[in-house]
């Protein structure tokens, strides 16, 4: 076998038995086509790996600790209160009707919590925004509803949480109560 500045021509590949059905095509093709199937491969392994994102885990968070934040002290403000799940309001005057809410967040490198409680002040934001356009003073009966899935709590909200995204979906019911 002669090697010729590193190359070995395809019949002494073949005459040594090492001949393979890729290394065929690739002697045929004198390697014009790798590039190609090198990009292939690439997004073939990029698909596979992508379903490692896919992941999409329910949480039960704290609805407390998530008003608690300066940012959402900041957003919120006290102009429209709000009641979760059970909680009494108080004599409602006027009703104006239901709002439904879901708020999504790039979760990519933060912490589930972190993502959940950022989505869940988005959807708040949403609630108060409505509220205010309204001429409403509060909102009630605040239950979280992930994939339609109504749940009513007084102190946790459902956030689905995955690898690059988190979503908060929430209903509530706005109003004006007598101060």
């Amino acid at each position: 076998m002669q090697v010729k500045g590193n190359k070995t021509t395809s019949n002494e590949i073949r005459s040594l038995g090492l001949l393979v059905p890729w290394c065929d095509f690739y002697i045929q093709t004198k390697g014009k086509n790798m590039k190609n199937i090198s990009r292939i491969v690439l997004i073939g392994l990029l698909l596979v790996s992508s379903s490692a994102f896919a992941r999409d885990t329910l949480q039960s968070v704290s609805i407390e600790a998530a008003l608690s934040t300066e940012k959402a002290k900041e957003a919120l403000g006290e102009d429209v209160a709000f009641f979760f799940g059970e909680q009494s309001p108080g004599k409602v005057v006027k009703e104006f009707g239901e709002i439904k809410t879901n708020k999504k967040t790039n979760a990519f490198g933060k912490s589930d919590t972190d993502a959940c409680q950022w989505a869940f002040l988005s959807a708040m934001i949403a609630l108060k925004s409505r509220a205010l356009q309204d001429g409403a003073n509060a909102v009630i009966n605040i239950k979280s509803n992930y994939k339609n899935n109504l749940t009513s709590s007084e102190s946790t909200f459902q956030c689905g949480a995955g690898g690059i995204m988190a979503g908060v979906a929430l209903v509530g019911t706005v109003v004006t109560i007598e101060q």
